[in-house]
């Protein structure tokens, strides 16, 4: 029998890494801006079939300089950036708050991809806000109305309690939005595409500029 303790180092060896047909990459072909790149490389993921394409791992720090990660959902891209959704409460909404220096990683394992982005979140105004919460579906705007994401919980069965009285004040006032509802904009300084090799001989192209706005230089990076 495998004792917890031993760990699964041998297991983890002996699972496959890139076994599948990955999608292949250019650099010398890719455009000047990483916009272009980066809406080829997402519509190539949604034609492969990739699994939720639109999940990306948001990291943020705090006013410490400790980081957290979680996944969420895109719900934009736009020739400023990638657009996300939260409550300004939440964990990551206090982490922005204090620092909004922001780091995003979307991985497409099928096709051996990575991007990654760092940049800085903006709150969107009160009206955006607004917008992208009337916009969600109910269940999604019930979640969103709790108001108590990240804090502690004592009992899953207040989260259905919760959940019905925040149905019933949303079917009461449809528009109804959450003064903690956020929409936040990062703006990249540094986005790369990875491209990985069953040899590890993957390829990567970052793109780097000094602060939004400024022009973009490319260059290839060791693997």
């Amino acid at each position: 029998m495998t004792d917890a303790r031993d760990g699964i180092r041998d297991r983890l060896r002996g699972l496959p890494v890139f076994a599948g047909p990955l999608a292949s990459f250019d650099p010398a072909k890719a455009p000047s801006d990483p916009a272009e790149l980066f809406v080829a490389w997402f519509d190539e993921a949604v034609e492969a079939g990739v699994a939720e394409p639109h999940a990306m791992t948001v990291s943020t720090v705090d006013d410490l300089g400790a980081p957290s990660s979680r996944v969420v959902i895109m719900k934009d891209f736009t020739p400023e950036g990638w657009w996300f959704a939260t409550t300004t409460t939440s964990r990551k909404g206090r982490d922005l708050a204090a620092n909004p220096a922001v780091a995003l990683t979307f991985y497409w394992g099928p096709q051996g991809r990575q991007v990654r982005v760092r940049g800085t979140a903006e709150l969107a105004s009160a009206q955006e806000c607004a917008a992208d919460f009337l916009a969600r579906p109910l269940e999604s705007r019930v979640a969103g109305l709790h108001g108590h994401q990240s804090e502690p919980l004592a009992d899953l069965a207040e989260i259905d309690r919760t959940a019905d009285r925040s149905r019933e004040r949303l079917v009461e006032h449809p528009d109804l939005v959450p003064d903690d509802w956020g929409l936040y904009l990062v703006t990249p300084v540094e986005v790369e595409f990875w491209q990985g090799d069953p040899d590890r001989r993957h390829t990567r192209l970052a793109y780097e500029r000094v602060e939004p706005g400024a022009a973009w230089h490319r260059a290839l990076l060791w693997p």
